[in-house]
């Protein structure tokens, strides 16, 4: 794989898991980079809704988030917290308790009182855990071929049905990359 191919890890970027990673807690997954720096990186499993309703851990935040109205599971660190991820109406109109990732995306302070958020976001997703890597571990993953590194679309992080992400998020790569939608995850079904 070219580096062009592999992208550059920067907030805002998704990682689409290949099928050389072997860590069963990524498997097929699609992950927002939130935080990339020389200590590592940071993000959220996009394509894993729980069946754990909002209303049941953080009731205050119902009202608020997009449906599917249910926690995500962001990844396999600290899976008891919340984090939040959300999209600004209006890039110039930052709420209290905002913190900017990339473009209109960015991290929601879940202790910021709803009503100084709410009727700013246009979209907020809410994750139990995260995915975390230590210092050059992400680099080193992606140079061995466990993940593809793409740029995100806003649509990708809040939409209905994430199922199909994944296979959705390379088709619309250019070149080889596209080709791996259609490729099974195990090539002995070949």
């Amino acid at each position: 794989m070219t580096a062009a191919e592999r992208g550059t890890l920067a907030a805002g970027m998704l990682l689409l898991a290949t099928p050389a990673l072997v860590d069963p807690n990524f498997t097929d997954t699609v992950v927002l980079l939130l935080d990339v720096d020389g200590d590592g990186a940071l993000g959220v499993v996009l394509n894993r809704p729980s069946g754990v309703p909002v209303t049941a851990v953080l009731d205050a935040w119902s009202e608020v988030v997009d449906e599917p109205e249910v926690l995500f599971q962001g990844g396999p660190v600290s899976t008891q917290g919340a984090l939040a991820v959300g999209l600004l109406r209006d890039a110039d109109a930052e709420p209290v308790g905002f913190r900017p990732v990339h473009g209109r995306l960015g991290i929601v302070d879940l202790d910021t009182p709803v009503e100084l958020v709410d009727g700013s976001l246009a979209g907020l997703r809410i994750f139990a855990g995260y995915a975390g890597w230590g210092e050059g571990q992400l680099e080193a993953e992606v140079e061995e071929g466990s993940w593809y590194v793409v740029a995100a679309q806003a649509p990708d992080v809040f939409r209905l049905d994430p199922s199909d992400l994944r296979r959705d998020v390379l088709r619309r790569q250019p070149g080889q990359l596209a080709w791996h939608s259609t490729r099974p995850a195990d090539p002995e079904l070949n």
